[in-house]
């Protein structure tokens, strides 16, 4: 009995040092996403590091490097099996933070490996509900080429053309008129993208929106 325990011992010790060496590569390669480092990122996923690996706030490499704009970064991390739908603790996944940021190229590469596009953080917002509100309006195009519907409802019944209004995002405003959003849809509040304009002071979204409303008037 006492030589086995001898024996096993060893192996135990190993097995943690093994798992020792992955948690300090998992967190190397973390800190190489952060600093924009490809080379050594590809080089701690060749031995071993995990794409799937988190930070404390949840964040995996693939979040990171999608919310820093990092193209090559995302490719290659999606090239290790990195999982497109992995969310932080604030259920912002890899899309939303590209949305947000006005990625719009890494929105299309991440859509080409089938993020979801419904997705919802904690706080009820999508990837178009963060393109369309920041203004980002290239990423807004992607993803209504991806399918998503102008005129889809969201929290409190809003629409991703309410969101651009409220913060005066004229060229995202802009192109949801021209892909078909209904600027007289009523939210939750009854409130339609105009009147949140107005309501917001947003004088210039107040003029497109007031033209767009009167041509649709018109017989």
């Amino acid at each position: 009995m006492l030589a086995k325990t001898f024996w096993s011992l060893p192996l135990a010790l190993g097995c943690s040092l093994c798992q020792a060496q992955q948690l300090n590569t998992n967190f190397d390669l973390l800190g190489a996403v952060r600093g924009g480092n490809l080379a050594v990122a590809a080089s701690l996923l060749d031995q071993g590091a995990s794409s799937n690996s988190r930070n404390r706030l949840g964040d995996t490499p693939l979040n990171t490097a999608a919310r820093n704009g990092q193209l090559e970064m995302v490719r290659l991390l999606l090239a290790h099996q990195a999982d497109v739908e992995l969310a932080n603790l604030a259920r912002v996944t890899p899309l939303m933070s590209a949305a947000y940021g006005g990625h719009d190229a890494i929105v299309r590469e991440l859509l080409a490996h089938r993020a979801d596009l419904g997705r919802t953080d904690r706080v009820n917002k999508t990837a178009m509900v963060y393109a369309a509100g920041n203004g980002n309006a290239a990423c807004v195009r992607a993803l209504l080429d991806a399918g998503v519907d102008a005129n889809q409802r969201y929290a409190d019944g809003t629409t991703a053309l309410m969101w651009a209004a409220a913060y005066g995002k004229l060229d995202s405003l802009r192109l949801l008129l021209e892909r078909g959003a209904d600027a007289l849809i009523r939210d939750d509040r009854g409130m339609t993208a105009l009147s949140i304009a107005s309501e917001q002071k947003q004088d210039a979204a107040v003029q497109v929106l007031t033209a767009a409303t009167q041509a649709k008037a018109k017989p």
